[in-house]
């Protein structure tokens, strides 16, 4: 049979199909022989033909993958026997390749201590003195140990003594290939009695590496993935020797006669490096070195004829470049996330300054890169001390001369106005005219520079909120324009998207352009020609924006169309971006018009969960050309069937070197995950059916390999318990009720495990604003489970303290002397910011619990936050500190037994609010204020004693403070003062002086206390309000008639529960006839035309009143009456 078979295997490699396709239906048939495995064993050692061996070893390899527990154990021997022989005598390395890997197939089937000829080979030819011996031996042992690592596990302590031979042979560069490949492949399996074996290893690592890439730089390329693995896997290994690896991969980087494959590699294990042990790079003074390398890098000019990618007309901006140029500026970005501001700065802004002032436009690309790639990670150090200078510096960079110089700083515009607001958008007044000026210069025709001037205007118009005002019809005009006079399909989807920003900020002021709006994004989203596919994307999202902003009146009527519309575009067209914009459609139509969705939740889940299942999208990297592949898959309908799961699943994708994807399958499944959470919380009970399917698909993905995917994941989990909880309390039945505990017993302990273990900062950024949600939602019912509430605590208590594995919780190798420097340093502020999220928590379990029971951890917690308080502190932590003071004191206003809690810590607190109160950030005072409101108002008289210490502070204050939001707090600050001990004011001195600071500008959700506070008042002593009307109502006027009075507050007990309009109508109703009686007096005159001259009246006349200087708040002027009355004379 090996003779027929040879026969058919070279018919297979002739360029002649109709033989190829004879070959291949004989083969079919070969393979149902019984003796096809010796037949293939005797054309692999046989054949003189090296190709007909390799394809001889391939599909002995797939035959033995599928089939092993069908070979006899006398065939098994043999089999092993024959290819431990074909390997000694193969001359040829592709054959020699293709048998490695059949050994390794055999190897996940029999561990190599059944194997012992094999392990004799391996332990012959690695050490054997023949160079060529050598390195054939280290190729079977990479491929052996690489297809199951750890049954090798007790030879790792021999295998790494002989790398640490081999690596000395630097003259064998194939040898040192392979040993570095099987050194990266047991990485993740090592124990604590390898570390030290494998630490002596780098210095060898590093000189072996500099030589391979002397012989083979793709070789090098894939070899220094061992410093990924082992930084990922074990990085204690090589923190000893961090310094030497930085120095080699700056040498690597920095070498533009490399490959830029190689230097890219380079590049990103320093940024790894920088992610995973910034403290040890700092100590070990590598941040200068580093900075000195990457940024002639980031700055270097484009050789003669070409330009950077992102420079190229055709390109629009959305592509990442695998350059070395991209790859330094994510090492800027890096350090950013991940290193101290002040630490940073000092070493980067001279360099940069360097590159801004340069003749050179690409070192001022550089620098203008360099800035922008710092707003994300530095937002806070850049908003309080260096916003201005940089603003300044990008605006004069839209003037250069020089294209590129102007693209990077539109960039780096997009980028403030993404990561600094919204200081930034306080800048409106100078950037928005410069902007438009610019967008009104632009070339059509440079579609690239046009979509870089887009990206700018969308991420600061989006965030102006009223202030867009202005520039609204300015703005809508150049949009609609591009829809309607242009056939530039990518500048209409510019404006689209440029339309949804827009939105964003002007919500229902947008209003009187919706019609001619909607009308364009029905006609994109009708048309199915693939060309428009970017369009109609763009047009979706644009449309989810507007159902969600425009205002519910004038949406509704069309959601019911949009649904519909949306379904026919998924069934209509397979694009993954395009489901993913739907799926978000869906998810904005349910915020307006939930009904709308119900009759369709069927057919929607369905979807989204097939986008979860889906593996679309994922390519498998395979590590030779699968050729043979179709045999793999004959007919076995003769066979038994109990054979066909018979082997590991795992073998499907024994030859699979890695796995990719695609983007937008992430985004798809991101966006599905994001939308079945919100849908899921909106629809309510008509969701219900389809609440454990989606449930159970997305807690699946908790633990995906992508962290945008993990994010939705777990922020979907919590809104699934949201939206069941509000079906409980709609419908307390007790099968509701057990599913909802059922839910909060799996997903509570699961975000919980994610904040210990994950390592991703923003992920667990959003499993704890999922987990505060839940329980602000859920109350006590997600703190019913014993010792839940102590888990909690002590998840916030271990961010607080640094102690998660995303924050570098273990501290790094270092000498005891030297461990102090490394604590003194500040947390860069992306983990600031996992702080805050954590903080958060501890109001909102204040709030759920009661107080008594949560009183012993929050003393374990408040000093980890009062920590957080003191003069050398950053402005954040201080803001943040004594914020989160406040919230939980406010929380206990409304919990059982809380006015003795906040008595109890009144001592504790009041200094630290009180040094707020004097501190010079306008943000840390205001926070300090409302904290001592907040104290007052939930200790009560237990702290009147300290009430003439805070009045006077706040008069200190008050006589010289100019932050609108300050004063607004203040005034609702007394007020809380008032209401809880009214003895401790003396309201004849405090009143008029409260009055005169009224209306409240700036923190309108205050309202509800002053106004509450005015009923409160009048409730105890009318005749003090009825001698304050005129400025009361003055102040009141103002916000009669407007969202401000409503605009979210936290009610305050029900007996005090009045707003602004109920207090007056309180006042007036039973003051009427009083107030005939002051216009009978001249007092009502004097009160409402002070400086006047009063007209004569008679008793018994009919007066009306004019309401001239009345304010009725935002509504048609022209409707209101012109005066009230009239009134009787007396």
């Amino acid at each position: 049979m090996s003779e027929k078979l040879e026969d058919i295997l070279s018919q297979l490699t002739q360029p002649d199909n109709a033989a190829i396709q004879k070959a291949t239906a004989q083969l079919k048939q070969a393979f149902k022989d019984p003796a096809i495995i010796p037949a293939l064993c005797a054309v692999m050692t046989g054949s003189l033909n090296p190709q007909i061996r390799q394809s001889a070893a391939v599909m002995l390899r797939m035959r033995v993958k599928k089939h092993w527990k069908k070979i006899s154990s006398n065939d098994r021997e043999s089999l092993k026997a024959v290819v431990l022989q074909a390997f000694r005598q193969e001359t040829e390395h592709t054959v020699r390749h293709s048998i490695s890997q059949l050994s390794a197939v055999m190897v996940k089937h029999e561990t190599p201590d059944r194997w012992p000829a094999l392990l004799a080979l391996l332990n012959e030819s690695t050490k054997s003195n023949n160079p060529h011996d050598r390195h054939v031996g280290l190729l079977l042992l990479s491929k052996v140990v690489e297809s199951n690592p750890e049954p090798f596990k007790p030879h790792y302590k021999q295998l790494l003594q002989l790398f640490g031979t081999v690596l000395q042979d630097v003259t064998n560069p194939t040898a040192l290939y392979y040993c570095i490949l099987t050194l990266t492949a047991i990485t993740a399996f090592t124990g604590t009695e390898e570390m030290n074996l494998m630490r002596s290893l780098i210095p060898r690592l590093i000189t072996a590496l500099k030589h391979l890439i002397q012989a083979d730089q793709n070789q090098a390329s894939e070899a220094m993935e061992v410093f990924d693995e082992l930084m990922e896997s074990e990085v204690s290994i090589v923190v000893p020797h961090i310094a030497e690896i930085v120095h080699f991969c700056l040498e690597v980087s920095a070498d533009i006669s490399l490959s830029d494959s190689l230097r890219v590699k380079a590049l990103s294990c320093i940024a790894l490096l920088i992610r995973l042990k910034s403290k040890a790079v700092l100590k070990q003074k590598l941040l200068t070195p580093i900075l000195q390398v990457v940024f002639p890098i980031m700055s270097a000019t484009p050789p003669p004829g070409e330009e950077d990618p992102e420079d190229e007309e055709n390109s629009d901006g959305d592509s990442d470049s695998e350059s070395p140029k991209h790859f330094a500026t994510q090492v800027i970005d890096t350090m950013a996330l991940h290193m101290p501001p002040e630490k940073l700065f000092n070493q980067l802004m001279p360099l940069t300054q360097a590159c801004l002032a340069s003749e050179n436009p690409y070192e001022r690309k550089g620098g203008l890169l360099c800035l922008a790639v710092l707003a994300e990670g530095c937002a806070d150090h850049i908003r309080t001390k260096m916003l201005s200078s940089m603003l300044q510096t990008v605006c004069r960079s839209l003037s250069d001369s020089n294209q590129v110089v102007r693209s990077a700083g539109l960039f780096a515009l997009g980028q403030f106005s993404e990561h600094l607001q919204p200081e930034v958008s306080k800048y409106h007044a100078e950037l928005m005219p410069l902007l438009l000026g610019y967008m009104s210069s632009l070339n059509e025709a440079k579609i690239g520079h046009v979509t870089k001037a887009f990206y700018a205007l969308e991420n600061f118009i989006e965030n102006l909120g009223n202030d867009i005002e202005p520039y609204l019809t300015t703005l809508m005009d150049t949009m609609l324009s591009a829809l309607n006079n242009t056939d530039n399909l990518k500048l209409k989807e510019l404006a689209v998207s440029a339309i949804g920003a827009i939105a964003n900020a002007a919500k229902e002021t947008l209003v009187p352009y919706f019609p001619p709006v909607i009308e364009s994004l029905k006609g994109f989203l009708t048309d199915t020609r693939e060309e428009m596919r970017s369009l109609q994307t763009q047009a979706l999202d644009t449309l989810s924006v507007l159902a969600r902003t425009i205002g519910r009146d004038v949406f509704s009527p069309l959601a019911a169309e949009c649904v519909q519309l949306g379904l026919k575009l998924t069934d209509a067209v397979d694009d993954p971006d395009l489901r993913r914009c739907t799926y978000s459609l869906f998810s904005a139509v349910s915020t307006q018009s939930p009904e709308s969705l119900n009759p369709h939740l069927t057919a929607i889940t369905t979807l989204m969960l097939m986008s979860l299942k889906s593996t679309e999208g994922v390519t498998a990297h395979v590590e030779e050309d699968k050729q043979f592949v179709l045999l793999d898959e004959e007919d076995d309908e003769d066979e038994e069937g109990d054979t066909a799961l018979e082997e590991d699943g795992e073998n499907e994708v024994e030859d699979v070197a890695g796995f990719s994807v695609e983007n937008a399958y992430i985004d798809e499944k991101e966006d599905a995950c994001d939308a079945l959470g919100e849908i899921a919380f909106n629809t309510g009970a008509a969701f219900q059916p389809f609440l454990q399917s989606s449930f159970e698909q997305v807690y699946e993905l908790r633990d995906f390999p992508h962290e945008d995917v993990r994010r939705a994941a777990f922020g979907a989990m919590g809104q699934f318990c949201r939206a069941h909880h509000k079906v409980w309390q709609e419908n307390p039945t007790e099968a509701n009720y057990e599913v909802l505990h059922k839910l909060l017993g799996v997903v509570m302990p699961c975000f919980l495990e994610a904040v210990k273990q994950e390592r991703e900062r923003q992920v667990v950024m959003s499993v704890l604003e999922a987990m505060n949600a839940v329980i602000k939602s859920c109350q006590g019912e997600a703190l019913q489970t014993p010792g839940r509430l102590t888990e909690i605590s002590h998840a916030i208590r271990d961010v607080l303290k640094k102690k998660t594995v995303c924050q570098d919780g273990g501290a790094d190798e270092a000498d005891d002397d030297e461990q102090q420097v490394v604590l003194l340093i500040k947390l860069a502020e992306y983990d600031a910011m996992l702080q805050e999220f954590a903080g958060e928590g501890i109001p909102i379990l204040a709030a759920a619990a009661p107080a008594e029971t949560f009183y012993t951890h929050l003393n374990d917690l408040l000093p980890l936050i009062m920590n957080k308080a003191k003069p050398s502190c950053t402005v954040a932590d201080r803001s943040f500190s004594v914020g989160t003071i406040a919230e939980t004191l406010h929380s206990l206003v409304s919990v059982s037994g809380g006015r003795a809690i906040a008595g109890r810590l009144s001592n504790r607190l009041l200094p630290v609010l009180v040094a707020g109160v004097k501190d010079s950030d306008a943000e840390v005072r205001n926070n300090s204020v409302y904290g001592l409101g907040a104290l007052a108002q939930a200790a009560g008289p237990i702290i009147s004693t300290d009430y003439p210490m805070m009045l006077s502070l706040f008069s200190n204050l008050l006589a010289k403070e100019t932050d609108r939001r300050v004063i607004d707090n203040l005034c609702a600050a007394l007020c809380r003062m008032i209401m809880s001990h009214t003895e401790g004011v003396p309201l004849e001195q405090v009143l008029p002086v409260l009055l005169e600071r009224l209306p409240l500008q700036e923190d309108m959700e205050e309202n509800k206390t002053v106004y509450s506070c005015l009923a409160f008042l009048y409730s105890h002593s009318s005749a003090l309000i009825i001698s304050n009307m005129k400025p009361i109502l003055s102040a009141a006027t103002h916000v009669l008639g407007t969202k401000d009075i409503d605009a979210g507050y936290q009610p305050l007990p029900r007996s005090l529960d009045l707003d602004c309009s109920d207090c007056l109508v309180w006042v007036w109703k039973d003051t009427h006839c009083r107030i005939e009686a002051m216009c009978c007096g001249g007092i009502w005159s004097r009160l409402i035309n002070a400086g006047k001259e009063t007209p004569s009246y008679q008793p018994g006349d009919q007066v009306c009143q004019s309401t001239q200087d009345f304010r009725f708040g935002e509504s048609c002027r022209k409707l209101h009456p012109n005066f009230i009355g009239p009134f009787k004379m007396h």
